[in-house]
């Protein structure tokens, strides 16, 4: 009944070992890791990696603060703050505390709105409407 079978000696002698070697060996991920600037070897997103990517959020960010910085200067603008009884500088300073998202939401609107005004796919009123709704979910978002 107990006869030899090759394949499980192979199974029970060779595998384990194949294993162990697999561990033991470093692959190419830790081999880059090793040849990189020794003060990186303990992180996995090297420091020039990092900065770069900040700077990129940074540019970023003034890029939609200044969007919405400038749309608040159009004179749509001005007048749908003065109608709603809202402080252009109050705006202003809230634009800054707004989360990435939100910035990025808001000039991403307020971009396509001046696109579709200036191209005369929107009028007055419409465009004024949509100003108004940016500088009230401006406002809304600094509140809450």
């Amino acid at each position: 009944m107990n006869r030899f079978v090759p394949y499980r000696w192979i199974l029970r002698a060779v595998a384990p070992a194949a294993m162990l070697l697999a561990f033991a060996v470093p692959g190419p991920a830790v081999a880059q890791a090793a040849s990189q600037n020794p003060s990186d070897q303990d992180h996995i997103v090297s420091s020039q990696a990092l900065d770069r990517q900040v700077q990129s959020n940074s540019a970023e960010r003034k890029a939609n603060i200044d969007t919405l910085n400038q749309m608040l200067t159009l004179p749509e603008a001005q007048k749908a703050m003065r109608d709603a009884k809202v402080s252009p500088e109050q705006v202003k300073r809230a634009i800054p505390t707004l989360s990435d998202q939100e910035l990025s939401e808001l000039s991403a609107r307020s971009r396509n709105a001046q696109q579709q005004f200036k191209a005369g796919f929107l009028g007055v009123g419409l465009f004024t409407l949509i100003i108004l709704l940016i500088i009230l979910v401006i406002v809304v978002a600094v509140v809450h």
